[in-house]
Order: C-alpha cells, then sequence, then structure tokens
C-alpha cells in the first residue's frame, strides 16, 4: 500500500466518534506504516549484504583463476617475469573490488521517509488540537 493508497482511503472511512478513538485509529495506521516501511528498509539491507558477499566470493575466486591459469602462460607468452604479471593482475581486482566498496558506501534512500512526513503532519495536527473537555 502506498502514501496515495493510505490518502485516498481515508475520506471513505466515517469521522471518529470521540478523541480517543482517533487517537487510537491515528496511532493503528502510524504503526501500519511503520511495519511496512521496515519491510523495504529490511529488502534494501538485504540487497546491500548480497552485493558484498558477492563482490567478496567473486574478488577470492578471480584471485584464485589469475593465479592458477593465467599468470605462467602470459608469463611464457610474452617473456614477462610472472611476479610482475601477478602484481598487475593484483592491482586489477583492488581496483575493481574498490569500485564495488564505493557502490556499497554511497548513500540509499532514507529510512522510513512517508512515516516521518506523517508523524510531521501529526505534530501539526496536535498543534491545532483543542484539549478535551
Amino acid at each position: 500500500m502506498s502514501a496515495v493508497d493510505l490518502e485516498t482511503e481515508a475520506p471513505n472511512e466515517p469521522p471518529p466518534a470521540n478523541w480517543r478513538e482517533a487517537v487510537a485509529d491515528l496511532l493503528s495506521a502510524r504503526i501500519e506504516l511503520i511495519r511496512l516501511e521496515a519491510g523495504q528498509a529490511s529488502a534494501e539491507g538485504a540487497r546491500k549484504a548480497v552485493a558484498l558477499a558477492v563482490m567478496a566470493i567473486s574478488v577470492a575466486f578471480a584471485w584464485a583463476l589469475v593465479l592458477v591459469g593465467l599468470i605462467p602462460l602470459i608469463s611464457e607468452s610474452s617473456g614477462v617475469k610472472w611476479p610482475v604479471i601477478a602484481l598487475g593482475a593484483a592491482v586489477l581486482h583492488l581496483f575493481l573490488a574498490s569500485l564495488m566498496l564505493l557502490r556499497l558506501r554511497r548513500p540509499g534512500r532514507p529510512a522510513f521517509p512517508i512515516t516521518r512526513q506523517e508523524f510531521q503532519r501529526d505534530r501539526e495536527w496536535f498543534r491545532t488540537l483543542k484539549p478535551p473537555q
């Protein structure tokens, strides 16, 4: 359910009978909103964890494959000693790993944006609310 869905459903409901019912409805709606956004935030965290795991496994396998297979072949065909080729491969893979690290460090979307907006609206509403008499 999106914020638009939440806003369009409200006019169809009858108004609350008293202020306690209004506050209870408000809290219920906010809890549901927090639950939905918590799911979105956890999905974002899971995507980052998967990217980190893929990066680590890829770096390890690429490193092993370079060491085992390509370094001796390149060394023999080019006449360059194998330690020089191994260091070049290491620099290349460290560069790729640093690019992935930069991607992971890039800030994602702010967590709970709709909830924050709704809490701000609630604060404004509470300021205009008259206490029960």
